[in-house]
């Protein structure tokens, strides 16, 4: 019989998204993860920088579209951090030309709303598992 493999605490994650609804259901459906907690919530770009300092995630969920800066900013700002989180970009654009700025800003994954909760979820374990 194999020893059970050491329990570690939940991944810890910040969501940052300027809708209210959209935060919400992120953080119900990362809460009935067991692996998963949700570190804080944000809804502007730099107040996730704020949070991010004070928090210290292992894993942001970030949406492209945000008040006063846009994701693929706060992603170039986030990895120039020591210690960077891991990030996932979520939006509602699935072009291109965004999966391309989210890669060159140092995004870990990109996923788009409309592939629902369950392909994020899948995502953010596929990012995880490889950090």
């Amino acid at each position: 019989m194999r020893p059970a493999e050491p329990s570690r605490d939940p991944y810890r994650i910040l969501i940052v998204d300027d809708a209210p609804a959209v935060r919400e259901s992120l953080g119900w459906l990362i809460e009935n993860e067991p692996d998963l907690t949700v570190a804080g919530s944000a809804s502007s770009g730099s107040d996730a920088l704020q949070q991010m300092v004070r928090l210290k995630p292992e894993l942001v969920i970030l949406d492209i579209e945000l008040p006063d800066m846009d994701g693929f900013s706060v992603t170039r700002r986030l990895k120039a951090m020591p210690n960077p989180p891991l990030v996932v970009l979520l939006s509602v654009h699935g072009d291109p030309v965004s999966k391309q700025r989210g890669s060159e800003a140092g995004c870990n994954a990109f996923v788009e709303k409309g592939q629902g909760w369950q392909s994020l979820l899948a995502v953010l374990r596929e990012v995880l598992a490889g950090s």
